[in-house]
């Protein structure tokens, strides 16, 4: 294994450290004190570990020019480690990088307690990557210093950084200076763990499958990370391999014609053609000659035979939306061609053979239009060779907030403005609304808010009044002065508090009240600051 021993640290005066041809993120011992002071700080008066980590990772890229930080946790009861906070890592790298006891480099080090020093990560084999964060090219040009995070004689985790390996004395100084962070932030750590580790594990677990998943099967031209949109993926992974007929069921605005898209350009036929047609949208008779197509004289203005639709997705995908609107003369049609792949043109006598995968889609239920009679009941089954049921967006919460965040960036470019995010009282309009228009309701919501918005932000009184539920409990008039005025100062506290991460002392300062003040007015507004962290 390629490690190194540290050395002591040179102290050095402000003189030789500005003429000392070191890297520009070099700092000596004198540089260093204000910072370790911040750091002892920062340990002994947040609230809580993230906090805490948060603050001195910051410091770390601040201070001694590393490229990326972690703080790695070690779950005892599983025998994982994985990342609880980092400077340089996207949320999806820091649930990837989770180890067991000895593998790789963090493994080795919380297994044996003892530090590592890599001074070119390209040369070492037990440098794993598993956070996919590095490329080629920083494999051949970053170093890495692991320490371990020790309370008594039990490891608890390990900090680490990367830096560019150009100035190797650096090492040493990383090595020192990880040992002090390490030591300082140990007993906090060890409370953590005791109170949090089975949840926090599961938590990040959790991320890690999803995200997963994610790459795994996610469509491109669909938003959503919930749990039964991952399912709606791994149906849509499972039916492209195959030209099995496809039934997509769901509530008006839910996005069967984006999960139909998904199918087939996800599909080997992906470069063939993709027809899509609104069984709702034309009287019987036309419907009849735009699916099937028809010949010359036909029927008056019939001036030329034209082809249909089947006949334009050969080779490829016909999506059928709105299927259970079609009347029974044009469910007979539509079965035939399923059993057989055959139909002729309007006024027509020539068998025409297609090569094609159908999908249909409805919002009805059509196990009721069956028991009615109006829906064939030989052809239910055979469009439900495999349905796919998208849950109504009531249903996926965890999508919400994704989608309307997606539909600002979109309506920001298509109107020039410069919207930059929904604010907290806002989020909980749209988290707390039913959407019986799903994601349809919730573009046009966001449309609307987006031309509103005089200050960057969407606030909640910029959406409809259908959402603006009351957020203040015992507010009988929200139209009087006095209850605008709350409404106003409840989301101001919110705002600080969400941004703050549930400081109290910080939201203060940020609102320019006392500690005091504000928690008299959370009081006053049942507001609990445990919520926002």
């Amino acid at each position: 294994m390629n490690t190194k021993t540290a050395k002591p640290l040179h102290f050095c005066s402000i003189k030789e450290f500005k003429a000392s041809p070191l890297h520009p993120g070099a700092v000596c011992h004198s540089e260093i004190l204000s910072p370790l002071f911040t750091m002892s700080k920062a340990v002994t008066e947040s609230e809580t570990l993230s906090d805490t980590l948060s603050i001195l990772l910051k410091i770390m890229k601040e201070n001694m020019g590393v490229a990326r930080g972690m703080v790695n946790l070690f779950n005892s009861r599983t025998g994982k480690i994985f990342i609880h906070d980092s400077i340089g890592l996207t949320k999806e790298e820091e649930t990837r990088g989770v180890y067991s006891i000895g593998e790789g480099i963090t493994g080795k080090v919380v297994e044996t307690g003892e530090r590592i020093v890599v001074p070119l990560i390209s040369e070492e084999p037990n440098f794993l990557n598993r956070t996919k964060s590095l490329s080629k090219l920083e494999y051949s040009e970053r170093s890495f210093v692991c320490i371990p995070i020790v309370r008594g004689k039990k490891v608890l985790g390990a900090i680490s950084v990367e830096r560019f390996s150009d100035h190797q004395e650096l090492l040493h100084y990383d090595v020192e200076i990880l040992g002090v962070i390490a030591t300082m932030i140990a007993q906090a750590v060890e409370l953590y763990l005791l109170e949090n580790e089975d949840k926090t594990f599961l938590k990040m677990e959790n991320e890690r499958l999803r995200n997963a998943l994610k790459e795994k099967f996610h469509p491109s031209n669909i938003i959503g990370n919930s749990k039964p949109m991952l399912e709606v993926y791994a149906l849509i992974n499972k039916i492209n391999k195959t030209r099995s007929t496809v039934l997509i069921l769901g509530e008006s605005g839910v996005g069967k014609e984006l999960v139909a898209s998904a199918i087939h350009y996800n599909s080997l036929e992906a470069n063939e053609p993709f027809i899509k047609f609104n069984c709702a949208a034309l009287p019987e008779n036309i419907i009849e000659s735009e699916l099937f197509g028809h010949e010359k004289g036909a029927f008056t203005g019939a001036d030329k035979a034209r082809k249909g639709r089947f006949e334009d997705a050969d080779g490829g995908t016909i999506f059928l939306d709105e299927v259970g609107e079609l009347s029974l003369p044009m469910q007979a049609k539509l079965l035939r061609v399923l059993q057989e792949r055959t139909f002729e043109h309007v006024g027509g006598n020539k068998p025409i053979t297609v090569d094609i995968r159908i999908i249909a889609a409805t919002n009805r239920d059509l196990i009721k239009m069956v028991e009615t009679g109006t829906f064939r009941e030989d052809l239910y089954y055979r469009l439900n060779v495999f349905p796919i049921i998208i849950p109504p967006l009531r249903e996926r919460k965890g999508d919400i907030i994704i989608l309307a965040e997606y539909f600002v960036s979109h309506f920001v470019k298509k109107f020039g403005k410069e919207v930059k995010l929904i604010s907290t009282i806002a989020q909980e309009m749209l988290l707390s609304y039913s959407w019986p228009g799903n994601i349809r309701e919730l573009e046009n919501v966001i449309e609307r808010a987006v031309i509103l918005s005089e200050d960057n932000i969407i606030h909640g009184n910029e959406l409809p009044l259908s959402l603006q539920v009351p957020v203040l409990s015992g507010t009988e008039n929200s139209k009087t002065f006095v209850a605008k005025l709350d409404t106003i100062e409840y989301e101001m506290i919110i705002e600080a508090l969400s941004s703050q991460k549930g400081h109290i002392s910080n939201a203060a300062e940020k609102l320019g009240l006392t500690r005091r003040v504000l928690s008299l007015k959370m009081q006053q507004f049942g507001i609990n600051y445990k919520k926002y962290r």
